[in-house]
């Protein structure tokens, strides 16, 4: 009596609860899915957080690249950076070259100055903040991205990353030149651009050359080093005139 009472189906009854059977079902299009992720992604440009990766490096590891800029035929500078490729280079070492080319840049002026008419008053020149600060981030910046897409149009697999660390410590040799350009005789002063414009230039050729995988593209060498002969001579003409 009790088993048949039992078997009875109970479901119908007031107060019972039927089973619930809960299935999950992914209601995520894909293509949402892939906007979310690209939003992320553009997100993550602009975010100041995404780039501090690229600063984790001490003392010893950056003077070992400003030392390694120095030597411009060794070609080994990415083999270098591969684990781990900052961008100290790129805003410090142009910030300090900025720095050094506006103030002793006006110090050269006011030695020259000297030289010729030590009548008139001297007076420093500020726009050459301004110009420093322009041009140097302006090439340090737009030079490497703009290899960036050609190389990578062409084929190739490049690093925006590690060419802007490149291009940042080539910077180097520039800074050190600059302190010898306060030296109030012309014909020094165009030696020591052209050796520091050629040392600087081939550093950046000799490791960019890696990325060239035919000699028909030798052409991207040559204007990377005309390129930073060009910054040199620029610095020169328009600082240390």
């Amino acid at each position: 009596m009790d088993e048949s009472y039992s078997n009875l189906p109970t479901s119908h009854l007031i107060g019972s609860v039927p089973a619930v059977v809960i299935e999950e079902k992914s209601t995520t299009n894909p293509q949402e899915a892939n906007g979310q992720q690209s939003a992320n992604t553009w997100k993550g440009v602009f975010s100041v957080s995404s780039y501090t990766q690229y600063f984790n490096v001490d003392e010893d590891i950056v003077m070992n690249r400003l030392m390694s800029s120095l030597n411009p035929l060794s070609g080994d500078f990415f083999s270098k950076i591969d684990a781990n490729p900052d961008l100290y280079g790129l805003v410090w070492v142009s910030a300090t070259l900025i720095f050094v080319i506006s103030s002793l840049g006006n110090c050269a002026t006011y030695l020259m100055h000297k030289r010729s008419d030590s009548s008139s008053s001297w007076s420093f020149d500020v726009n050459y903040v301004n110009v420093a600060a322009g041009s140097v981030y302006g090439y340090a910046l737009l030079v490497p991205l703009g290899f960036y897409f050609l190389l990578q149009y062409l084929g190739s697999s490049a690093s925006l990353i590690r060419f802007w660390c490149l291009w940042g410590y080539s910077l180097f040799v520039l800074t050190l030149s600059s302190f010898l350009l306060v030296i109030p005789i012309e014909f020094l002063r165009w030696t020591i651009t052209i050796l520091a414009g050629a040392t600087s230039a081939s550093f950046v050729a000799a490791n960019l050359k890696m990325y060239i995988q035919s000699n028909d593209l030798t052409i991207v060498l040559v204007a990377a080093f005309v390129l930073q002969m060009g910054l040199t001579i620029f610095i020169k003409m328009w600082f240390f005139s």
